[in-house]
């Protein structure tokens, strides 16, 4: 009995490892060693523990499976195929790393059913898995275990945890005792430059142990030994690393353990003498019906789980709030549940910090959304992120809405990633805007992934002050918006703070940055209207159909517009301004509306950053008014007037500009 189990284990082992080899030298690229190492680790969790349905692969109370090691991806795109879902085909792996194929170089969200979360930046994907795991801990204590009781594993590699990230996450995994997390740790001691040893020392189980993790070893090609590690660990209280001792390159002869089979095919020779170890004697991408029979039907067994979770998911009384949340049902409704509060804005005229401005934004939102979850790194009363209505989140109380995440930037957008990923939560977070720096790797996947998560981004200029030129963003919101699919917002007042909200909460699939003063601002808009004008991008903020010439401008430098525009007008210059909150979103609008804010007249922007990103509006013929060099320590008001961002530089460019165009 024991040896028709090890001989049905090596049969579906080595289905994984013999379409991961072939796919890798048909796309004469790839990761093959990984696959093949991992494949009896995999085998174990798929068949023994992971609780999904492959026809049904969205499944609220799925397990999460994530390789973080997303150079492995045949591992997973092969898992995806022997299991039956639907969204893959043979062809599809043959069509590894091919142009528009499904089946990526690195797993890619949205292009396959059963992949969890972008990953090939090494680390990612254990912090994406911790905001999983967290997820999970929240819709559990709102919703009762009977509809959210579900683990996450992650499969990680040496540079996984060699990533500062995953300390990051790590961390706060411990700190938070997220207990239904499981890192699978691929110890195999290979890398690309070769053994570990070249870079590393690390003790890695004592590093977990110090972060408040169980930790474990095993023989990772010992089914027996995995599947006892993995019941030890979901019986521990605490996140739980396993490091399975691996092979890279299993089953080849001439290269396994050896970094010759990390990053490249094995070879047509290699191969053959890898099925003669093997012994599997099948063509290449020929799986044998028996074993992918058993196979598909290890990926059906879950069905029966999944429609008894339906039927108590249904029946719950919490089904129309939780359906609510994920359909959106409140968001999209937010105009009008803010209507209101937006009227008593217009009459408001009290100079606020736009950070400021947001919180008073949070504290109407909370009321009305209830899957907000926000939090800061270590910034929270700079950044104005907690409503008074919100609950901190700690170890013994998931009931929460707030996080604190401590100077873990990196980790905290990473975090964010995951919680959005596991879909009911809406995540906020916020730092400061220079530090942003950090966070990048993890917007950039955000933005990639088409994840709703808002960055909540204060001291967004040299008007941040004394702390100077180390905390002052000048080059940030140009760098930001060179990013695809990420809005990148600046609202100059209370009302454009709220309607970039708005506008950022409606964005199902587009992550927005929402950049804010620290120093105080006086109110541009007066008027109340309904209409979100800040979700245009851009508009017609003081309107001149003779103007003279047009100044741009966003965030805090749009009252020195204003201010301008007025003393200007004094003079007998006929000025327009234009209100531009979002570059991204403006040049995203159709022709006929762009043409409305872009006329044929002369152009003046001014913005504390540098020009970089609005030379779609600007000419040769046109002048910016910003910064080109890093800021400076002291007050705002001094280093302004130092950088010639003031009213006067922007009346005297106005009048330069109209003596050149009358010349």
């Amino acid at each position: 009995m024991i040896m028709d189990r090890e001989k049905d284990h090596d049969d579906l082992s080595n289905a994984i490892r013999m379409l991961s080899v072939d796919a890798v030298q048909k796309a004469n690229s790839g990761h093959p060693g990984m696959p093949m190492g991992m494949a009896d680790v995999a085998t174990v969790l798929f068949t023994k523990f992971l609780k999904f349905d492959s026809s049904n692969p969205d499944w609220l109370n799925r397990d999460r499976f994530i390789l973080s090691a997303g150079h492995g991806s045949m591992l997973l795109y092969s898992l995806l195929y022997l299991n039956g879902y639907k969204d893959i085909t043979i062809d599809d792996i043959k069509n590894f790393r091919a142009l528009h194929s499904k089946t990526a170089g690195h797993p890619e969200y949205g292009e396959l059913a059963g992949i969890e979360t972008t990953t090939g930046p090494l680390g990612q994907g254990i912090a994406n898995a911790v905001g999983i795991a967290l997820a999970e801990k929240i819709m559990s204590e709102r919703y009762g275990h009977d509809l959210f009781d579900h683990n996450t594993y992650v499969i990680a590699g040496d540079g996984c945890l060699m990533e500062g990230i995953s300390q990051e996450a790590i961390s706060f995994a411990g700190h938070l005792g997220l207990g239904k997390l499981i890192v699978l740790f691929d110890d195999n001691g290979i890398s690309i430059d070769g053994p570990t040893s070249l870079s590393t020392s690390d003790n890695q189980l004592l590093r977990f142990k110090a972060s408040n993790w169980h930790t474990k070893e095993c023989n990772g090609h010992s089914p027996l030994e995995v599947e006892e590690a993995i019941k030890e660990s979901l019986s521990d209280s605490r996140p739980s690393l396993i490091a399975c001792k691996t092979k890279i390159g299993f089953g080849s002869p001439n290269k396994v353990g050896k970094s010759s089979s990390h990053g490249s095919p094995m070879g047509e020779d290699e191969i053959k003498l890898i099925r003669e170890e093997l012994q599997w004697k099948h063509d290449a991408f020929t799986i044998p019906e028996t074993i992918l029979e058993r196979w598909k039907k290890n990926g059906s067994k879950g069905a029966d789980k999944r429609q008894t979770w339906q039927k108590k998911y249904s029946n719950s009384s919490y089904f129309s709030e939780i359906s609510d949340l994920i359909e959106n049902k409140h968001v999209m409704n937010i105009e009008n549940l803010l209507e209101s509060y937006k009227e008593d804005l217009s009459k408001d005229d009290t100079s606020l910090a736009t950070r400021k401005s947001s919180e008073n934004v949070l504290n109407e939102l909370t009321d009305k959304l209830s899957n907000l979850i926000g939090g800061s790194a270590d910034l929270t009363g700079s950044n104005n992120t907690l409503a008074k209505s919100q609950k901190t989140i700690t170890s013994s109380d998931f009931n929460g809405s707030y996080i604190y995440y401590g100077i873990r930037e990196h980790g905290m957008a990473a975090i964010m990633n995951g919680i959005a990923l596991h879909s009911g939560l809406i995540p906020y977070g916020g730092t400061f805007l220079v530090f942003t720096d950090y966070c990048r790797p993890s917007i950039r996947l955000s933005a990639l992934m088409g994840l709703r998560v808002i960055y909540i981004m204060t001291h967004d200029s040299i008007g941040l002050g004394e702390d100077g030129p180390t905390h002052q963003p000048v080059e940030h919101l140009s760098a930001l918006r060179a990013i695809p699919n990420l809005e990148v917002w600046r609202p100059a007042d209370s009302i454009e703070t709220l309607e970039v909200w708005q506008a950022s909460l409606q964005s199902l699939n587009t992550p927005s940055i929402i950049a804010l003063s620290r120093q105080n601002l006086k109110p541009v808009r007066k008027k109340f209207i309904k209409n979100n004008l800040s979700a245009l991008g851009a508009y017609i903020l003081v309107d001149r159909d003779d103007a003279d010439v047009c100044l741009y401008s966003s965030g805090s430098e749009i009252e020195i517009a204003v201010n301008a525009a007025e003393k200007l007008e004094l003079e007998g210059i006929k000025v327009r301004v234009i209100s531009v909150p979002c570059l991204d979103r403006f040049y995203m609008q159709n022709k006929e509306y762009k043409d409305t804010i872009i006329k044929s007249i002369p152009k003046i922007v001014i913005e504390a950053g540098v020009r970089q990103s609005w030379d779609y509006i600007l000419n040769e013929n046109d002048i910016f008014i910003g910064m080109t060099s890093f800021g400076s320590s002291a007050p705002a008001k001094d280093l302004y007037k130092h950088f010639s961002i003031t009213e006067e530089k922007v009346m005297s460019s106005a009048k330069l500009i109209l003596n050149r165009r009358n010349t």
